[in-house]
């Protein structure tokens, strides 16, 4: 795991039972799906092994470190309304601080409020020092034993029906390509769980005809892609001022290429160097997702300054295109199963796209395995 993102040591919630026989399963994503998921199965006696293309355990809740401080690109915030998902936040209370928006408002494309709605009261909350700080807490006991595999992306799966015992049983082999070693095989597994956005499940299913049955429960599904944008405005403190622009910290955009903007050095626990994550939204993120990051950028800051007012420009700015980011049209079920082929999958475009779905999806997908 990243040395400068070590992650806290945590406990998560498990259920007691197991199956007659510790079962050996792999579990492609390292998000909030994917961590529920394996850590309750891994609690519960199963061998589990997780396998991430990235360097770091986090999915669509990454971080990223700039000049002037960190920005949340990915989720900014999370509810709860579950209790299971508040009982799991209980065990690391030291990465969690209440974010004070009260109530997330709605403003046009010049920012001007135009939602009449009573403000909602929920709180919300964010990882401290940032939200990757969270997934990176839950992913501590799988890493010290040796059972969360970075940098390995899964490009292809094959299936075959072992004998042993006088009984038949899966196992499935994962084909790999590593940042380290190369092209390599990890097998043995009898079952495999993908938590990783559906179009990305999709074509791994479709490297084995056992995944044809998922594959179509997926035809339903969409998702769209989302530019996040960082800017830094140092030169706010420089000049004695302790914010530019507008007065809130958080809205909601009608805007044609905007649809969220957030002071990010307003949330509790932060740098408080003058910094904004802005998420494009997911029509204009689609018709632009093959421009370059240049004309984006330029793109989104002209729209930036259109909602806040702020039109100096930054001392540094960056944009991060999420394939696959916003559940359009989700599964309608916490998660899918195909008992048959030993193949399942979760995440949050199962029901929705709020961080407490991803929790939930993978618990129940693993109470499901259990």
């Amino acid at each position: 795991m990243n040395a400068s993102r070590t992650p806290a040591s945590a406990t998560a919630s498990a259920s007691s039972s197991t199956t007659s026989r510790p079962r050996r399963i792999a579990v492609i994503g390292a998000g909030i799906a994917g961590l529920a998921c394996a850590r309750t199965l891994l609690q519960a006696g199963h061998e589990v092994h997780v396998y991430e293309r990235l360097t770091q355990a986090g999915g669509r809740m990454r971080s990223v470190s700039g000049p002037y401080g960190s920005f949340d690109i990915g989720a900014q915030f999370f509810t709860v309304r579950d209790p299971r998902f508040q009982k799991v936040l209980d065990t690391t209370p030291g990465n969690l601080r209440a974010w004070s928006l009260n109530n997330i408002q709605t403003r046009n494309a010049h920012g001007r409020r135009i939602d009449k709605l009573a403000p909602v009261r929920e709180t919300h909350w964010v990882g401290i020092p940032d939200m990757q700080s969270l997934p990176l807490a839950w992913a501590t006991p799988l890493w010290e034993a040796g059972k969360l595999h970075l940098g390995q992306s899964v490009r292809a799966m094959s299936h075959h029906i072992a004998n042993g015992k006088g009984q038949s049983h899966h196992q499935w082999s994962l084909m790999l390509d590593t940042e380290d070693h190369g092209p390599q095989i990890a097998d043995g597994f009898d079952c495999v769980v993908l938590a990783v956005p559906a179009p990305v499940a999709l074509q791994l299913l479709q490297t084995a005809p056992q995944g044809a049955a998922l594959a179509k429960s997926l035809a339903t599904v969409e998702m769209a892609p989302c530019w996040a944008m960082t800017l830094s405005y140092p030169m706010a403190a420089q000049a004695g001022l302790s914010t530019l622009g507008p007065q809130w910290n958080a809205s909601r955009s009608t805007h044609e290429r905007i649809s969220w903007v957030a002071r990010e050095s307003s949330k509790p626990g932060r740098a408080q160097t003058e910094r904004w994550t802005i998420h494009a939204n997911p029509l204009w993120s689609n018709e632009h997702r093959h421009d370059d990051a240049t004309r984006v950028l330029s793109k989104l800051q002209k729209a930036f300054g259109e909602i806040t007012g702020i039109r100096v420009a930054p001392r540094h700015a960056s944009v991060y295109l999420w394939q696959n980011a916003q559940t359009l049209a989700p599964l309608g079920q916490s998660f899918a199963y195909d008992r048959s082929a030993g193949l399942a999958l979760c995440g949050d475009w199962c029901t929705g796209a709020r961080v407490e779905d991803a929790f939930i999806s993978g618990l129940e997908m693993a109470l499901a395995l259990v």
